[in-house]
């Protein structure tokens, strides 16, 4: 399978790069990175560490989309959303772990998803998903008398809070609690704000250093309390399961899918 690698001079684009180029059935077709970047040129394989690729890094993502079976995004909202139009036009498998998106952004996501497979996922890490369904499973199981809490933490340089993977694990409660997160959902707790309201799910994020991603989600009840965590030592785990989903996808239907749908744990 052919794929592009869009940011593919960023931390998480490296990652990509090197798990393509160690993975048996997929190949790099093309590295993408925003017009200006000092990566134009180079070789995408030499600034992963991945050994020389015969790969440059372009800002030209129409010919290598049409060149292509599938695309890798993992970059800024509206860069996914400009990419998801191209990606329809040449009918590749889209795979997007951008997080950070609006309702409107999530709107052309599906639109765009009419001509070409989309998996869109705050997190592509096999145990996340895993952890997605048993937080579902938890707060299904157990009633409103138990308090969820989410408590994230990323590295220094992230941009967006709470981080995708939160709302994802957010929505799983949601999902098991038969509301919406939307509203319910409670953002900050900064000032004198009363008592905690029943059936909120909440969130807090921590920024600091180079950690690269841990989750964990509170239900606490009346003298007990469950804790559902998750920690992510290296961004290989989501890079791994990116390309999972883009094999997963070439040759489907048009369609709008996450890395539930791929791993076979949606209802």
């Amino acid at each position: 399978m052919r794929l592009v690698i869009v940011g593919a001079a960023g931390r998480m684009g490296q990652a990509l790069v090197r798990a393509v180029q160690r993975t048996p059935g997929v190949m790099l077709a093309a590295a993408i990175e925003r017009t200006g970047s000092e990566a134009i040129g180079q070789d995408a394989g030499l600034i992963a560490g991945a050994g020389l690729a015969g790969v440059p890094i372009t800002d030209a993502p129409l010919p290598a989309f049409a060149a292509a079976d599938g695309v890798i995004d993992f970059t800024l909202p509206a860069a996914s959303v400009g990419f998801a139009a191209l990606a329809a036009q040449a009918r590749l498998a889209h795979v997007i772990g951008t997080t950070g998106f609006s309702d409107d952004d999530f709107a052309k996501l599906r639109a765009a998803s009419r001509h070409a497979v989309i998996v869109q996922s705050g997190n592509f890490g096999l145990g996340v998903n895993v952890l997605a369904m048993l937080v579902r499973q938890a707060a299904k199981a157990l009633d409103a008398d138990y308090d969820i809490e989410i408590v994230e933490m990323h590295h220094r340089m992230k941009v967006d809070a709470p981080s995708g993977t939160a709302l994802l694990l957010g929505e799983a409660a949601a999902k098991g609690r038969g509301i919406a997160l939307k509203d319910h959902r409670a953002k900050a707790r900064d000032g004198r704000h009363g008592a905690r309201a029943s059936g909120d799910i909440g969130f807090a994020s921590l920024r600091g250093g180079t950690v690269a991603g841990e989750h964990s989600v509170i239900l606490a009840g009346q003298g007990e309390r469950i804790t559902l965590s998750h920690s992510a030592e290296s961004r290989d785990n989501w890079a791994n399961g990116a390309i999972k989903a883009a094999l997963w996808a070439r040759g489907r239907k048009p369609g709008y899918f996450t890395m539930t749908d791929v791993l076979g744990l949606a209802d």
